[in-house]
């Protein structure tokens, strides 16, 4: 086990990191079914619907539910802690999904009401005006958007209205069929409503939950029937006498997010802008090398067509309303039909070029979209079928889709689904030693993929544990309490692709988990860490601490994978990832294999006696010693996981480290 020393300290305030929970005196929880939202009565008062990621009209259950009211005001607050999770580009795609919302809204009677400041402020001061006595909101598994909605259940505690209090109401779209899938109860499960206990109803929907299988796999082979998207209700409340606001331009989005007091500092925002591709190139055309390709992505303005899905200054994702992503999802579709329309090509030739593996291209070009809820997961689902059965005389066949871009957009969204319900199901449930949150990544050409994690300790140094091929989390079971113990805060992660985090048809590659470490480490921990990796997480630690050392204070490698020697060797890359089809077969067959010698490889990695079975230990050592001057090395007696066999001396080890680096402030090269 090697321990590098990277002296670099950046400072910036840790949010709290108690858990506040949603399970709240007044919250409710509402799904609804098209005969139910025909045949439900209207009711007296007026609501308010909190807009987040989930800008559309089409398929929208809160707007179902809210219509029932005398007086509904749909309403988006552009606040900085949603604001700073985005890209310029999602930026963007927001200014463009709010006008057309807007505009849709006044379709169907109502308005968009813009504000800007913190949420719980705004919708304290916009219940209090309009005496609304509900506001609905979409269910959220991600835990900074949780705590917000927590936030701002507390501060409507604190309103009293001559109705009662008012309350959160929140809503989610069942992808699966209700009656038989996850919430069970077709009704329309408002608490006040109906005379249905929440209590009641937030166990039953969490007993479900707890009830489905955790292999996607398995949850497949029951094959629950799917729900239908439902169409946009009428509305009330455009007679409001009220100030609905402008919709900023994007300068001026910029200007107000750059305002944010709670704005990384200008180092860290460049750090997480800048690829590590970009990075690379740099280092190698100072040492006189040549790239295989210009990483820097240069190209000439391009030429924006009049009605291109295309949005955005760089025009690499589909934007707009819903009813423009909805246009491109059927040219994306139907991609094998060919088209003369000059909106269609656009999008099918970058769909091309976006296919770095089958069926990548949709989350490239879709998830945007998908991510700030333009379109719902369950109409693309919908479309895709339904132009399958147009393919096949209204037959699906149990044998496959007909068309790969049917399949990309179909499992795409399934999956998304399935790992949202596992999400839900983490947040909603106790089980397990850890309180497991959520958090969406925005980068590396993917919005809004679903990563666990877990943190321990109040106060300390921050340290980041990172496992290895083919574990998650868990791994540091018996790591992140007692080091946490020893003064420190401590999360553990689930890197993208393993365990219970998503696993998006993408192209994985070391440099994109390296991004991932990076985005965390800046966005969640929001500090300079200590990486402690394992294996190939020791692999990737490595790379973080050698592109961006500004966000890592120091490195232990346990029995890591990879060449991690400094100024050692570079990464090679390319652009040429895609796979040839003997490629592909042969990788399956590989990971049949695996599947079927698990036991085996698991008890080399845990052997008797001897060091560690799967990398030559020795001639690793002897590398750190020839090429690393600051460095300490430690040796145990076990095998290839020796924080997982002999956790309590790898913690005081780790422990004793951490003490010793933090007390050489500055810090200098640790012999």
């Amino acid at each position: 086990m090697a321990l590098i020393s990277f002296p670099r300290f950046l400072s910036r305030p840790l949010e709290s990191n108690h858990r506040r929970s949603l399970r709240s005196r007044y919250k409710c929880v509402c799904c609804v079914s098209p005969t139910a939202a025909a045949t439900s009565k209207g009711r007296s008062g007026s609501a308010v619907i909190w807009f987040k990621q989930d800008l559309r009209v089409d398929d929208h259950l809160g707007l179902v539910a809210a219509s029932k009211y005398q007086a509904v005001v749909p309403l988006y607050v552009f606040d900085h802690r949603i604001l700073s999770r985005y890209s310029n580009e999602m930026l963007e795609l927001v200014i463009f999904a709010l006008e057309d919302l807007r505009k849709s809204l006044k379709e169907q009677g109502s308005d968009l009401m813009i504000r800007f400041g913190r949420v719980e402020n705004v919708i304290r001061e916009l219940v209090e005006e309009v005496k609304a006595t509900s506001v609905f909101a979409e269910e959220e598994v991600e835990y900074h958007l949780h705590q917000m909605m927590a936030i701002v259940d507390e501060t409507l505690a604190k309103v009293s209205l001559v109705d009662g209090k008012p309350k959160i109401c929140l809503w989610q779209t069942p992808f699966y069929d209700i009656k038989v899938a996850i919430f069970a109860l077709r009704e329309f499960l408002i608490c006040d409503y109906l005379g249905v206990q929440f209590d009641r109803t937030y166990s039953y929907v969490t007993q479900n939950l707890n009830d489905l299988p955790v292999s996607h796999n398995e949850f497949r082979k029951l094959q629950r029937p799917l729900t239908s998207p439902i169409l946009p209700p009428t509305l009330a409340g455009a007679k409001l006498e009220a100030d609905w606001g402008p919709l900023p331009t994007f300068d001026e989005l910029k200007e107000f997010v750059n305002e944010n007091p709670w704005k990384l500092e200008e180092s860290w925002t460049l750090i997480n802008n800048m690829s590590a591709e970009t990075i690379l190139t740099d280092k190698l055309s100072k040492l006189g090398k040549r790239s295989k390709r210009n990483l820097n992505n240069q190209h000439s303005p391009r030429k924006r067509l009049d009605k291109s899905f295309f949005v955005t200054d760089k025009g690499n994702t589909v934007g707009g309303g819903t009813n423009a992503v909805l246009n491109a999802l059927q040219a994306y579709l139907r991609y094998l039909e060919g088209t003369g329309r000059d909106d269609w090509q656009e999008l099918q030739e970058k769909l091309c070029n976006a296919e770095s593996r089958d069926g990548a291209s949709f989350a490239t070009l879709f998830g945007p979209a998908l991510c700030l809820g333009i379109i719902s997961r369950r109409r693309v689902h919908y479309e895709a079928i339904k132009y399958e059965k147009e393919r096949n005389t209204g037959f699906l066949s149990p044998f496959g889709y007909s068309a790969a871009t049917v399949a990309a957009a179909a499992d795409a969204v399934c999956s998304m689904e399935w790992y949202w319900l596992m999400s839900l199901r983490s947040l909603r449930s106790n089980e397990g030693v850890y309180s497991t949150r959520i958090w969406r990544w925005n980068g590396y050409q993917i919005q809004g993929i679903i990563l666990q994690y877990t943190v321990a300790g109040k106060e300390g140094p921050a340290i980041l544990l990172v496992h290895g091929f083919g574990a998650f989390l868990e791994h540091y079971r018996d790591n992140i309490y007692d080091i946490a113990d020893g003064g420190n805060r401590v999360w553990a992660i689930t890197l993208l692709g393993f365990g219970r985090s998503e696993k998006p048809n993408i192209v994985y590659t070391e440099l994109m988990w390296s991004e991932l470490l990076r985005d965390f480490t800046v966005e969640v921990v929001g500090e300079p860490v200590h990486l402690i990796g394992n294996s190939i997480g020791g692999y990737f630690v490595a790379i973080v601490a050698c592109l961006w050392p500004a966000v890592v204070k120091s490195v232990v490698l346990i029995n890591s994978a990879g060449n991690v020697i400094p100024e050692y060797s570079f990464l090679q890359f390319s652009n040429e990832r895609q796979a040839s089809g003997p490629v592909r077969l042969g990788a399956r067959l590989l990971l049949f294999y695996l599947r079927l010698n698990i036991s085996n490889f698991v008890k080399q990695c845990y052997p008797t006696g001897i060091k560690d079975p799967i990398s030559d230990s020795k001639s690793k050592v002897a590398m750190f010693k020839e090429h690393c001057a600051g460095i300490v090395i430690r040796e145990l007696d076990a095998g290839h996981c020796p924080h997982d066999e002999k956790p309590e001396e790898v913690n005081s080890i780790i422990s004793e480290w951490i003490v010793t680096i933090e007390s050489k402030v500055p810090a200098e090269s640790f012999l």
